[in-house]
């Protein structure tokens, strides 16, 4: 038998807090119309965010209603919930651009084809912009008390750190509850999703919307994924994972889960996959029985790959990943191997220096992967110098154009992973 939606999202981890036992119920029976907002602040959704929309999908496939509000009136405001400052405010120009990005991301992993249950996207500027400051101050504005807005963790928090809160940030607790209510009206949305830290902007919604039109809705948050060492999820030394590649590589995207700690796995495997809890059981199985190999890795890696960067963005990315230990590099795919080398230090030296015969010591110097000739070769003697992949034995060697890689550019290796990309110039 099936198991509940419900069941599924708790024993995944994904319930944080819920308005009213009653969400288990009309999401298990397929009667919930919910949605997520996100707000266009960057010109990619990223990790934080994908866990949302997860979890959108996962209603979606359990028979319910999706409804993605991309935020192009609440992007001008900023939401304070989760932050200690001010947000810079963006403009137009900045907000249409991320929200084309952002749109088309948030179109791929929903399913938009038609019939009742397909998903929605819309965007709120276009009831926000309608509405007069009066209007608005007369609704919402006179349904949501000051108290209860004080009450909240992400204004009372701004309230007492030095930096305050504006009159624009504290009133956008107010234009999500508006949001809410014109998804209720036009839709019949009667839920909505988030991580914890929107809590206290879905209930002064629900509140609204009772006051205001006398229609119970709810809400669900998810917990804050955070790693073993207690650490958030979701940031790599670069900053945050996006879903565009242009921003973060198909290969730097897998490469981020691959490295997860053993520790983590099965929880990721929960948040971020579609396996089945039976088959994630059984990964984290074999994971411990065989840790070296890396199983619940590759699987949470592979999977998650996939659905964000498709079947040809995971083999772009398994090809990056094993381009560096190929038997011959030079026969690896351009786009592979530059995907690969994208965050390899690089110098620089002249073609017609290798026109005119430099041997690889001279190479390694003017290129400043060894500070002088005696360290060159002391580490030529040890067996730690490669070029192309091909460990180099003696210190004359003479490198010429015909050792460049596909990508126009020499490889220099010192011991197992310490790359030096060098580039050709004319």
């Amino acid at each position: 038998m099936q198991s509940k939606v419900s069941d599924d999202l708790k024993r995944r981890g994904l319930v944080n807090q819920i308005t009213s036992e009653k969400v288990y119920d009309l999401i298990d029976n397929g009667d919930a119309t919910a949605y997520i907002g996100f707000d266009p602040t960057a010109a990619s959704l990223h990790l934080g965010n994908l866990i949302q929309l997860l979890l959108l999908r996962r209603l979606q496939l359990g028979g319910n209603r999706p409804i993605v509000v991309a935020g192009g009136g609440t992007a001008m405001v900023g939401d304070p919930s989760g932050r200690s400052s001010e947000r810079s405010l963006l403009d137009d120009e900045a907000i249409e651009y991320n929200l084309a990005k952002v749109g088309r991301q948030l179109e791929a992993y929903l399913d938009f084809s038609g019939g009742p249950k397909s998903a929605i996207l819309v965007n709120n500027r276009d009831w926000l912009e309608k509405i007069s400051f009066i209007s608005f101050l007369r609704d919402p504005g006179k349904f949501v008390t000051v108290n209860q807005m004080l009450a909240k963790d992400s204004v009372s928090s701004r309230i007492s750190s030095e930096h305050g809160i504006s009159f624009t940030e504290f009133t956008y607790m107010l234009m999500q509850a508006y949001d809410f209510g014109q998804l209720s009206d036009s839709y019949g949305c009667n839920m909505q999703l988030g991580g914890s830290d929107q809590w206290g902007n879905i209930t002064v919604g629900i509140d609204y919307i009772s006051k205001s039109r006398g229609r119970e809705v709810y809400g669900i948050t998810t917990p804050l994924l955070t790693k073993s060492d207690g650490t958030k999820f979701g940031k790599s030394v670069g900053g945050a994972i996006y879903l565009d590649s242009e921003l973060t590589s198909q290969y730097e995207f897998y490469q981020f889960f691959l490295r997860s700690d053993d520790s983590d796995i099965e929880k990721l495997l929960k948040v971020f996959t579609f396996y089945s809890l039976n088959e994630i059981d059984e990964i984290v199985r074999s994971s411990i029985e065989s840790p070296e190999k890396r199983i619940g890795q590759y699987a949470l890696a592979r999977s998650i790959t996939e659905f964000i960067h498709g079947k040809e963005g995971l083999e772009l990315a398994v090809a990056a990943s094993e381009a560096l230990f190929a038997d011959d590099i030079a026969s690896v795919e351009p786009n592979a191997l530059r995907m690969a080398l994208s965050g390899a230090p690089r110098s620089t030296i002249s073609r017609s220096r290798l026109k005119d015969g430099a041997t690889i010591l001279e190479v390694a110097i003017e290129s400043g992967l060894v500070p002088s000739r005696s360290e060159g070769r002391k580490l030529i003697k040890a067996g730690g110098l490669y070029l192309t992949g091909s460990r180099i034995a003696d210190e004359d060697t003479v490198v010429t154009l015909k050792d460049q890689l596909s990508i126009g550019a020499l490889l220099l290796r010192k011991g197992k992973s310490n790359y030096l990309v060098v580039d050709l110039t004319d």
